[in-house]
């Protein structure tokens, strides 16, 4: 038998490996991002054109390449950053397989400029796809700039599988997000088709988050410090009243590097326990320091999963960690009993003495004089008015006159049943069960329908035909609301703005607030931050994959924030109205959640319950 086992070209092994390390557009800058950190440079500039699809390109002044270096970066597994098996267990560094160059020109056209601080001259290498086309010397600033173009453009059925620009981009932005705040003495910029995202300085951890996620969340920070033989724990939680149901600022540093950590996560969820409500989440900003021996972070490709040594005595101290910053902070509440607000004092009189209360007395005052008399039988001389002619005001009035009176009578009583002469008139009755289903009858038994999802599935059918026709009703505010906003969350408003505008709502956005001067009509002024905020949170948090468009997944998050809720009360025209109005939509049955809105009770499955 011949032989059959043979040894991959290197080119066909790149692409391979890249498909573990180079996912989408964000991957590539991750790996350029922190290849930057760790060449020590002090300023970074990442650009990006159409989502990362088209451009990807960061330049750095750290300590650059030699001529030789910068060819062997794009080998496989050439690093400069171990030597030996050992050293994986005692990383400080980013990077360490050397791989990321490697998989990234496979799939790429790379453009790489470098230049050490020594040299006079740098170098310029161009790979398509693995292949060299050209290196030659050139004239570069100090450091390095390197260009991945047109990603996966030999790999043609790894490129379909890519998103929109915009999703894209939101996943450039959060890998940025991530290394920017765990390195705050390192400026950023981030550029996105020419326009300017972030312009990051170099400052302390607390103004690099400000400057990150806006000047709004810098009253929410709650400082956290400890540190231990185990593990030095720095940086900020968010107090318990500014949880949000999504999970978007919840960051985890290990040494340096971004990671994430169920097991800690649920450590910080039980720190705020009875402090927030269960289907919110705490935000949260922490450095963890630890032995590099005691950390693996070589178990996953992306290196964002890592397993401690000791998980159990870190979760025990993050726990009482944050539990500490609660209380030193008086973020907890505290039970005091015999404390009254009533009787604090204001905090405009808390640093005043108190005063004496005086007494006037009028030394001279006889009470005896004859001018006091006077004034005491003025006083006492005081007489009712006469009343004389009180009689008069009935004269018109005679007991003839309330023959032709008539009383308003107290009215039908409904019954709890339907009578005979509803049922021939033909009239609807409903009525409310438990304050979440809405009973009405039919002619072959009843139906019992789930007032929420009812409405969820109305409000949706309404929605998708106002952004298709674009003549939703608008409700301008007397006085138009401000709401601030993170760079990320005003520039996916922007792209959604003109849906919005035709459901009703008028928006002047700016770079970190959006004003808001109109709402449609069926919304309430109290709930618009509300409502903004969850259809941020489902855009952002990748409902895309469901295979939705823009027009649908915006319908299916405000049916589902302005839908009437289970336990709210509903009058009997409500009720009718809410059924008159399911059956009328294009798709009853099911809510735009797919779930079951309502069933049906025949007559007779209602008599077997009988037998």
């Amino acid at each position: 038998m011949a032989d059959i086992i043979k040894l991959l070209p290197d080119h066909v092994a790149n692409q391979i490996a890249a498909g573990e390390v180079v996912q989408r557009p964000s991957s590539v800058v991750k790996e350029l991002l922190e290849n930057a950190i760790d060449a020590g440079a002090s300023s970074i500039k990442l650009i990006v054109k159409d989502g990362g699809k088209a451009l990807i390109q960061v330049v750095d002044d750290g300590i650059g390449m030699s001529e030789t270096d910068a060819r062997l970066s794009f080998e496989r597994h050439a690093t400069s950053k171990i030597s030996s098996a050992e050293d994986l267990f005692n990383l400080r560094t980013k990077g360490f397989r050397g791989e990321a160059l490697a998989s990234i020109a496979a799939i790429a056209h790379v453009d790489l400029q470098t230049r050490t601080a020594k040299s006079e001259t740098g170098t310029h290498i161009k790979i398509e796809g693995s292949k060299v086309v050209s290196q030659e010397v050139a004239v570069t600033p100090k450091g390095s700039s390197i260009a991945v173009k047109n990603l996966f453009f030999n790999i043609p059925a790894r490129r379909n599988f890519l998103k929109s620009n915009q999703v894209e981009l939101r996943h450039i932005t959060d890998e940025f997000q991530r290394v920017a705040l765990v390195h705050p003495s390192v400026a950023f910029k981030y550029y996105n088709n020419g326009s300017e995202l972030f312009n990051l300085p170099s400052e302390s951890f607390r103004q690099r988050i400000v400057h990150v996620f806006g000047n709004r969340i810098n009253e929410r920070l709650v400082p956290v410090e400890e540190e231990t033989e185990v593990i030095k724990i720095s940086g900020f939680i968010s107090k318990p009243e500014f949880a949000k149901k999504s999970r978007g600022e919840q960051f985890f540093f290990a040494n340096g590097r971004f990671i994430r950590s169920p097991y800690l996560h649920h450590a910080i969820v039980a720190a705020f326990e009875g402090l927030i409500k269960p289907d919110v989440h705490p935000g949260y900003f922490l450095n963890l320091e630890v032995d590099p021996s005691s950390i693996d972070i070589n178990i996953h490709p992306t290196k964002t999963e890592v397993k401690f040594d000791d998980e159990n005595t870190l979760y025990a101290i993050l726990r009482s960690t944050v539990k500490h910053s609660l209380g030193q902070f008086s973020v907890a509440p505290v039970l005091d009993f015999e404390r009254d607000r009533n009787l604090d004092t204001p905090y405009a009189y808390q640093q005043k003495e108190a005063v004496l209360p005086k007494v006037a007395v009028d030394t001279n005052f006889n009470p005896f004089a004859e001018e006091a008399q006077t004034v005491s039988k003025q006083t006492t001389a005081y007489k009712k008015q006469s009343v004389k002619g009180w009689e008069d005001l009935y004269g018109a009035i005679s007991p003839d006159n309330f023959s032709s009176v008539e009383f308003e009578s107290e009215g039908n009583v409904p019954e709890i049943f339907e009578s005979q002469d509803d049922i021939s008139q033909g009239q609807q009755i409903t009525f409310q069960l438990k304050r979440k289903y809405v009973i009405t009858t039919i002619k072959s038994g009843m139906v019992v329908i789930d007032q929420s999802r009812a409405h969820q599935r109305i409000l949706f059918e309404k929605f998708l035909q106002d952004i298709t026709v674009k003549e939703a009703v608008s409700q301008q505010l007397l006085f138009p609301m401000e709401l601030n906003f993170t760079t990320k969350e005003v520039a996916l408003l922007s792209n959604i703005k003109d849906s919005l505008s035709s459901l009703g709502f008028v928006l002047a956005i700016s770079k970190e607030s959006v004003k808001v001067t109109g709402i449609p009509s069926i919304m309430s002024e109290s709930g618009i931050g509300t409502v903004l905020e969850e259809l941020l949170r489902d855009f952002s948090e990748g409902y895309e994959n469901g295979g939705f468009s823009q027009a649908e997944l915006m319908a299916k998050t405000l049916s589902k924030s302005l839908a009437i809720k289970t336990g709210q009360l509903l009058a009997q025209d409500s009720q009718i109205a809410l059924v008159n109005d399911l059956f009328g939509c294009k798709e009853p049955n099911l809510s735009p959640f797919q779930k079951k809105i309502f069933i049906t009770l025949s007559g007779d499955e209602i008599d077997k319950k009988f037998n």
